[in-house]
Parts: C-alpha cells; sequence; structure tokens
C-alpha cells in the first residue's frame, strides 16, 4: 500500500469558494479511485489561499483482476446484433463461445480485464478530475484552454511508501506534474521539494504556510481574544469572518488598531457592519460602555515594524469609509426626528410587487392587518398600527441603502429618535423575525402583531397573484414566511383562526371574492383553503421536527378548529404520547379492529350503523361492560375536550382498552340474530364515535 499526496497550486482561491472546492476534490478523486478498483483508508483535503491538497492514505497498489462473463444473442441472431454484442464486450467473433440453452445456442464473451497499477489509475483520475472542476466561476488565461478558478502554475502528485517516493507522471493543458511546491509568497517563495505529506506539511510550516483552515482560524481567533483580553476589550465572536479571514491568509499575524475618537458614537452595529463589509476586520467591544473601541485585522505577513505600516494603511482607509457612515447616521437621525415622514413619503415610490403596488401600499395592508391581528395577541390596536406604519421607514434610509443588512436594526434606532415607544421601536426591529429555523421568535405584543401581519401579507398578497412556491422554487421565501407565522403563533401560546386571519388578508389584496361566473376561477375561497394546506404542510414539517409523527398530526387536521394551531399542537403532543404508551398501542388496534368490522359491514348492508345500540340486546357480561365503558368514557371525554383537557381525554379512553379487548374476545360481532348483529354494530360505532371526539384514529398507522 501507498499513500498519494496531490497539492493544486494557484494564484489566490476566493475564501468564499474555499471549503466547497475542498470537499469537492475530495470526492471527484477518490471516487475516480474506486471506481477503477482501487481502495483507501482514509482521505483529507486541505485548502489555503494559494492551493489545494489532498491526502490519500493506505491505497491498494493496484486494482483487482475482473472475469466477467457475459451473455449474448442467440446464434441464429441478426449479423448487426452479433457485431453490436462483440463491440460492447470488447471481443472479436472468434473469441466467443457458444453453449446449448433450452431455446437453442446463444453466444457468451469472456471479458478480462488484468488490474492496473495505482500510479497508472492516478494519471487518468487526476487530470480528469482538473479539466472538469466544478468551480461556480473560472478563468482561462494564456493560450491554453484549462478553465480553472485563477491561473493553475503547478501540480504536485506523488505515491509514497516505506521504500520513498515517486510521481505520478501525466500533462494537464501544459502544467507536468511533479514533486514540488512552493511557500508563502512572500517569506518563502522558492521551490520546495516534498516526498511524503508529513514531510509536505512540516516544510509549507516551516516555509510561513499553515496547511489547515481550522488551524489559521485558531490561531486568528486566540491571538486576537489574547490581546484584546490584555486591555480589557472582547473581540465580538463572528464565526462568518472568522471562516473567511482564514481563507485570505496562510500566514495569519493579528494586529489590533484604534477607531477615531470622531466615531465612537456611531451604534456599533453600524460600526460592526462597516468594518466587517468593507475591511474585514473583527470589532473589538468595551463591556463597560459597550461601545465598539478597536479593530483587529489580519495580515499575511510579519513586517520588520510589527505591523505598524500596515495598520497605518488600514486606519487611513477605514476613517473614509467610518465618515461616509456617521455622514447616513446623523443625515438619517435629522429625517427620523420629523418622524420619518420624508422616508415614508419615498417609499410610495419603491415598488414591491407590480402586481402587489407599491411599499407605502403594502404598508396600508400590514397596518390593517396589524390593528385586526392586536387584540388576538394583547397588543394594542392604535399602537400595533402605528409600528406597522413606521416599520419599514428605514429602507428609505441612507445608512440601510449602503448596508440593507441593518433593515429593521436601523428602524429601532430611528423609532427612538424620532420619539416613538419602546414598544414602536422594537417592532421596527422585530417585525422581521423570525427569518429561519434557529433565529429569535419575538415576545412582545406590538412585535408579535407586527411580525404576523407582515408574514401574512406576504402569504395572502402572492397567493392573490398565484405565485405560489413550485415543487423545490420559492423565490418569494413564501415558505419561510408560513414557518413564521407558525412560531409566532406556536411560541407565543396565540389562540385565533388563522384561517380568519387569511381570509382578511386576502381582501386586503383584492382577492375575497370570485371575479367571474367561471368554475374554475379561482376565488378567494379557493385561495383561503389552498393556503391554509399550505400551512397544514408546513405546520406537518414543523411538528415532524419536533418529534411528532405524520399520522398523529393528520389524525388531529382532520378535527374541527384545526386552524387553530396552539390548540391543534396540543391536542397532537398529548395524542403523540398516548399512542407511544402500552394503553394507546393496544386501544389502538382494537379501535381499528372495529372500525374495519363496522366499515365492511356498512359496505355490505348498504346502511350506516350510527345510533341505537342497546345494552338490553347485550347477552354477555363482556358486551354490558364495553356498554358501561363507552358511558364512562364519553362522560369524561366530552367535557375535557370542551376545557381542551386532553391528557384527560387520553386518560378517559385508556379506560377503554380492557372492555375493547375483552368484548372481541368473547363475543361474535356477527351473530345469527339480526338484531343482535345490528345492535352490536352500532356498539362498535360508538367506539368509533366516542373516540373521534379526540382525534380520527383510522388515520394512526400501526
Amino acid at each position: 500500500m501507498a499513500d498519494l499526496l496531490l497539492e493544486l497550486f494557484s494564484e489566490e482561491i476566493p475564501a468564499r469558494m474555499q471549503k466547497r472546492a475542498s470537499e469537492d476534490l475530495k470526492k471527484l478523486v477518490t471516487d475516480g479511485l474506486v471506481e477503477a478498483g482501487l481502495t483507501y483508508e482514509s482521505a483529507g483535503a486541505f485548502v489555503t489561499p494559494r492551493r489545494l491538497a489532498l491526502s490519500v492514505v493506505g491505497l491498494t497498489d493496484r486494482s483487482p483482476d475482473l472475469r466477467e462473463e457475459r451473455k449474448g444473442p442467440r446464434v441464429d441472431a441478426p449479423e448487426k446484433a452479433i457485431d453490436g454484442f462483440c463491440r460492447g464486450a470488447g471481443v472479436s467473433r472468434d473469441q466467443l463461445e457458444v453453449r446449448d440453452e433450452k431455446k437453442g445456442q446463444v453466444y457468451y464473451a469472456l471479458i478480462e480485464k488484468p488490474g492496473r497499477a495505482a500510479g497508472e489509475i492516478i494519471a487518468e483520475v487526476v487530470p480528469n478530475v482538473v479539466r472538469n472542476f466544478p468551480w461556480s466561476k473560472s478563468m482561462r488565461w494564456g493560450s491554453g484552454t484549462l478553465r480553472w478558478v485563477r491561473p493553475l502554475h503547478s501540480i504536485l502528485c506523488i505515491l509514497h511508501d516505506a521504500e520513498g517516493a515517486e510521481v505520478v507522471p501525466f500533462d494537464v493543458d501544459g502544467i507536468v506534474s511533479g514533486n514540488t511546491t512552493r511557500g508563502h509568497r512572500f517569506h518563502a517563495p522558492d521551490v520546495i521539494k516534498v516526498h511524503s505529506f508529513d514531510d509536505y506539511a512540516g516544510k509549507l510550516a516551516a516555509a510561513h504556510v499553515v496547511l489547515d483552515s481550522a488551524s489559521r482560524a485558531d490561531t486568528i481567533w486566540n491571538d486576537a481574544t489574547n490581546g484584546a483580553f490584555a486591555q480589557g476589550l472582547d473581540v465580538v465572536e463572528d464565526k462568518g469572518l472568522l471562516a473567511e479571514v482564514a481563507g485570505l491568509v496562510e500566514w495569519p499575524v493579528v494586529l489590533m488598531g484604534d477607531i477615531a475618537e470622531d466615531f465612537l458614537g456611531l451604534p456599533p452595529e453600524v460600526l460592526q457592519t462597516s468594518m466587517k463589509e468593507h475591511q474585514k476586520f473583527f470589532s473589538v467591544r468595551n463591556p463597560k460602555t459597550d461601545r465598539i473601541e478597536k479593530f483587529v485585522t489580519v495580515a499575511n505577513r510579519e513586517t520588520a515594524d510589527q505591523g505598524a505600516t500596515i495598520l497605518a494603511g488600514n486606519q487611513k482607509v477605514l476613517f473614509a469609509r467610518l465618515s461616509d457612515a456617521k455622514f447616513f447616521w446623523e443625515n438619517d437621525l435629522r429625517i427620523a426626528e420629523t418622524c420619518g415622514a420624508q422616508w415614508v413619503e419615498k417609499l410610495q415610490n419603491v415598488t414591491f410587487h407590480n402586481k402587489l403596488g407599491s411599499q407605502a401600499e403594502r404598508i396600508e395592508r400590514i397596518a390593517a392587518l396589524a390593528r385586526e391581528i392586536a387584540p388576538v395577541v394583547g397588543a394594542d390596536a392604535d399602537a400595533a398600527e402605528e409600528a406597522a406604519r413606521f416599520a419599514k421607514a428605514d429602507l428609505s434610509s441612507e445608512m440601510v441603502y449602503e448596508f440593507p443588512e441593518l433593515q429593521g436594526l436601523m428602524g429601532r434606532y430611528y423609532a427612538a429618535a424620532a420619539g416613538k415607544s419602546d414598544a414602536v421601536a422594537a417592532a421596527a426591529q422585530e417585525h422581521y423575525s423570525p427569518l429561519g429555523p434557529s433565529d429569535d421568535v419575538p415576545s412582545a405584543p406590538v412585535s408579535v402583531a407586527v411580525a404576523l401581519a407582515d408574514k401574512i401579507d406576504t402569504l395572502t398578497g402572492f397567493w392573490a397573484i398565484d405565485e405560489k412556491p413550485t415543487g423545490s422554487k420559492d423565490p418569494f421565501a413564501l415558505r419561510r414566511a408560513a414557518l413564521g407565522v407558525i412560531r409566532l403563533v406556536l411560541e407565543n401560546g396565540v389562540r385565533t383562526s388563522v384561517g380568519t386571519v387569511i381570509a382578511f388578508g386576502l381582501s386586503q389584496n383584492g382577492a375575497s371574492q370570485p371575479t367571474s361566473n367561471d368554475p374554475d376561477d379561482y376565488s378567494g375561497l379557493d385561495r383561503n383553503v389552498d393556503l391554509s394546506n399550505f400551512f397544514h404542510d408546513r405546520l406537518k414539517v414543523y411538528l415532524r421536527d419536533q418529534g411528532i409523527s405524520h399520522d398523529v398530526i393528520d389524525a388531529c387536521l382532520a378535527m374541527p378548529n384545526n386552524d387553530d394551531f396552539t390548540l391543534l399542537v396540543k391536542r397532537a403532543e398529548a395524542l403523540q404520547g398516548f399512542v407511544k404508551s402500552d394503553d394507546g398501542t393496544n386501544l389502538l388496534q382494537g379501535y381499528k379492529r372495529a372500525n374495519n368490522i363496522l366499515s365492511q359491514a356498512e359496505a355490505k348492508d348498504g346502511v350506516e350503523y350510527s345510533y341505537g345500540a342497546d345494552v338490553k340486546y347485550a347477552d354477555s357480561d363482556e358486551e354490558r361492560a364495553l356498554f358501561a365503558a363507552l358511558d364512562t368514557a364519553e362522560g369524561a371525554i366530552t367535557p375535557a375536550m370542551e376545557a381542551e383537557d386532553f391528557g384527560a381525554a387520553m386518560t378517559a379512553m385508556a379506560g377503554l382498552r380492557g372492555p375493547i379487548d375483552g368484548f372481541f374476545e368473547a363475543v361474535q360481532v356477527n351473530a345469527d340474530s339480526e338484531v343482535v348483529r345490528r345492535n352490536r354494530l352500532n356498539l362498535l360505532s360508538r367506539i368509533r364515535t366516542v373516540m373521534g371526539q379526540v382525534a380520527d384514529f383510522s388515520k394512526i398507522e400501526g
């Protein structure tokens, strides 16, 4: 066995592409080797700004010999069929073997493929991977035809074992494989010869290249946090920025600089966003004042002046960037102090969607929805409407134009500057939430009202113009909006008919009534049902992630008030626990047996057995016991369901397990007496009716 070391050395690879590229290299090369018959023990991929590297350990020396017997056409088949078989099998006519079978003589081909050396296979696989590498963007350079993310300079490809190393020879568009690489662009640019992975990694480290991206990230974070701690400061954590910066340098050198006093009064989020987006700087916070007072930058080289010149240049550029941010901030504050009327007016000229009007028109719809929803979530209707009218105002601000990711957050600052209440200011920021499954859900009533209104207007608006998600396509993030509504409702315990709110939203978007007498017209009622079904599908996904099985969800969705999501989930959680218990499992079997017998009898007799079971026709103790148990269960389940005490309803239902089991063990439903038979079928119907108050058990599997 031997180990393979591969390195593709190029100009700087964009940081955002590096992780995916290293994963692709590992998968494509190892898949190619395995497909060709080689096996290996382990593989690891590495990436720096200038190189993709792969180490494959324990690679077999050669692929196995293969012997395949392939059946062909009959001997009397057309000549073209026989010739085609020969071509496919890679044999000549005289190499075919004739065998007698039941339907006559048949040709067989014996195909033998000798194994190949690992080096020969690698020399085919690697060039193919390089030529067809799946970069999201690539380029050509010089006079060659090869496309790569940036000009590719060299390829290192060696097989090494205890006896030594050898180059795997091949050529890719004039780039000949070898056993050399180069170190850091400035500190060690000369050629380095290597003979194993350990030798490669060690020599790169000596040449100021940290091969492992995780190690570079750890170095950056440790040096930055230690330097900040020494000054009583904290580095603001940003894992995305850390990964990006680790992809910009091969030899990270952490430097900390000062932010000019002129800018310390800017909101910390503005400083952090500006420095991150424009300069890739980390923000350094003073925990005593909560202000961003310094920054951390990461250089790619050591300098004789310990980075002083680098810092001076960075601070000069940062001063210009923050001067712009300060101008935006101060100008926006002047407008905010007039309650942002100028911003709202501008939104009249900003199109939300060509079929749904401007942002200003959308704000009117959201304000009406927020007012409608406010009482349900315990919010003041006037405050909810006011918050909805101001929540989108910052979209016209210069700061949000420059940094769109600050929308909402700047709205909160501007609402405070305009003298708005804390509830209105909070809603300006929080109404976008939740943006994803891990995002926090707002709990302040005004924020909840506006957040629900915002998402429901989005959904009903696009449903009104028939722009629904299809398959994997969801350009307007409507699935995310529906999940946001679900989480807002459930995590705040909101009790409301979502269908009623949908109807109001559709009416706001002009889709409350049919537009013609055409039976195929997509009316407001149809849209309501369709959107309600969409919510139910999203709810199923959400609940499955919470551990509730799909059949339990279906059993609860089949019940009345299924658009009261809080009630539905409360029922589903109780039912999930019940059907997993011993009582629930056995009772479910009894229910299914009763339901099957009853359904078959109703289909055969053409009648519905749903009324008239009378205990006076019972002729066994087990039958009378079931009558009594059903009376007891119904007496407990009915008030429990009215009180929404699903736990009590499940407990009452559990009491039916023994009597139902006893009934089926002792009683034959299809008795000779037609009167007794009908009475027993009606008794089974009572089982279905009593249990059906809790859920539709016919939809539960098992």
